[in-house]
């Protein structure tokens, strides 16, 4: 086997983790809240943070790369990935555990453009390229849509930790092999890095996240100041952008309609991906009592279709146009999400999951149409930064998604739950709050009372189940006829 393909190894090593630690803890959530007692807020963060953080990191650590070599980038990525997962494995408490994934998001936003580089810079035969970057796209897609699957496994059999605990032998691997096997590079020691409008723009985007979850939990003069100073941070980081002569995000190209169409798309498609995955994983485990593994395995053909849905999508595109297949691909997300929010899970199980492979096929269809309309509306010059925003929409809705679908469903839980009357008035506030809570509230009473309260709580997620499914459904009609409207019949490129 010769080098090159020796080094794609390497690349496709290192990147299964990255890509499946963004969805791996979709079926974690009731034992994360039974081992360390977390609130549904901090599960939130637990899995959301990794996808935010790096959402904001991608584009500067590429840059870094360029500046010292896509090897030493991938190897220091690597050291910090997997000493973060050791941290991710043994928190104590939830916060460390956010902390640990936060910091888990950095290895991985250095992994993911120096996988990309050596791909690049190993392949210098196009066809061989485009082989070797269909393998790496597989990668990722295939890890993020099985994670839930794999988490489920480990979770069956060993502890919550082993999740993160599997990434520490690849990463000593890939450091070990990459050190010898990889050429080294000359670096471009004059490359612009934006670390600073990097921080900038992720303390403003987690602020603001910060500040809506809180004001779920009601109105407080500390929420709207974070809102506030989160939107000034972001308003600031578009201003600068504007007008830096090597920005970190090209906005000119947000002028163009098909663009912006096509990064709402991203965002949206990723959401519903993610959100969904979050929120089935939830109701098999807490109201059907499925083990993680059984719950993974339940939502296999969502995972199967979206891996699966590529090739389906791209044949679409080339036969009927970018505008229609985007238009169809979310009217059927509307349709399957409605369909799921009004099938019974036990009782109709072929239906949901002929439900579950229409939408998994439609999310595809979508992203591939969101591709299609950003790398297509733009010259070969501007490849690069589009490909970079493409990135970073991709990011920025699997962490949108968690937050979205899991706001609205403490919200419909928190309005919906009947606490029955025996409960005492010092845990009500934990029982309404979300199902994990109630059923850790419930070890603290009489066995008939907390049977109650398992009971109410069970009735009250999955009718804010439904709910949630109905409210993205709606969201994604109206969006399917806004993408009717906003793209045109031919993609036009943006003017150098």
């Amino acid at each position: 086997m010769s080098r090159k393909w020796l080094i794609l190894a390497i690349v496709v090593l290192i990147y299964i983790p990255v890509a499946i630690d963004a969805t791996i803890l979709h079926v974690a959530t009731p034992t994360l809240s039974e081992s360390l007692s977390s609130s549904a807020n901090e599960l939130l963060w637990i899995i959301d943070i990794y996808s935010l953080v790096m959402a904001g990191l991608i584009l500067p650590m590429g840059a870094l790369g360029d500046r010292i070599g896509y090897k030493r980038l991938m190897m220091i990525g690597a050291v910090l990935f997997g000493l973060a997962s050791l941290a991710a494995a043994f928190s104590p408490t939830a916060l460390v555990l956010i902390a640990s994934r936060a910091l888990l998001a950095v290895g991985g936003a250095m992994i993911l453009p120096a996988t990309l580089s050596a791909v690049r810079n190993t392949f210098l035969d196009e066809k061989q390229r485009n082989f070797a970057l269909g393998i790496w796209a597989t990668v990722g897609g295939g890890g993020a849509a099985f994670g839930p699957l794999l988490g489920g496994f480990l979770l069956e059999h060993f502890h919550w930790g082993s999740v993160f605990l599997i990434n520490v032998p690849i990463m000593i691997a890939v450091v070990v092999l990459a050190a010898f096997l990889i050429p080294k590079q000359t670096g471009q020691p004059k490359q612009n890095l934006n670390l600073l409008q990097a921080l900038v723009l992720v303390v403003a985007i987690l602020s603001m996240i910060y500040a809506v979850k809180t004001v779920m939990h009601g109105f407080t003069v500390w929420a709207i100041l974070i809102f506030a100073i989160g939107f000034s941070l972001l308003v600031g980081f578009i201003r600068q952008q504007l007008i830096s002569k090597s920005p970190m995000i090209d906005i000119q190209l947000f002028k163009h309609p098909v663009i912006a169409t096509g990064v709402v798309m991203a965002i949206v498609s990723m959401m519903a991906l993610v959100g969904f995955e979050l929120l089935v994983s939830q109701e098999l485990q807490f109201v059907y009592q499925l083990s993680p593994l059984a719950a993974g395995a339940f939502i296999l053909p969502f995972m199967v279709a979206i891996s699966l849905g590529g090739p389906i999508a791209s044949m679409l595109v080339n036969r009927f146009g970018l505008r229609s297949v985007a238009s169809l691909g979310m009217l059927m997300s509307a349709v399957s999400l409605w369909g799921l929010a009004n099938t019974d899970f036990m009782q109709a199980k072929m239906q949901v999951w002929s439900w579950m492979v229409v939408l998994g096929l439609s999310v595809e269809i979508a992203l591939l149409a969101s591709t299609s309309a950003i790398m297509s509306s733009v010259p070969p010059s501007k490849a690069t930064a589009a490909g970079a925003i493409e990135g970073m929409a991709y990011e920025l809705g699997a962490g949108l998604g968690i937050a979205f679908f899991g706001l609205m469903l403490s919200w419909f839980y928190a309005n919906s739950i009947v606490v029955p009357t025996e409960v005492p008035h010092r845990i009500i506030e934990q029982v309404s709050s979300s199902i994990g809570e109630a059923v850790q509230a419930a070890k603290q009473l009489q066995p008939a009372i907390a049977e109650h309260v398992i009971t109410a709580a069970k009735q009250a997620f999955s009718q804010s189940h439904r709910s949630v499914l109905n409210v993205a459904a709606l969201l994604f009609l109206i969006l399917s006829i806004f993408i009717w409207f906003a793209l045109p019949k031919r993609v036009t490129v943006v003017e150098e």
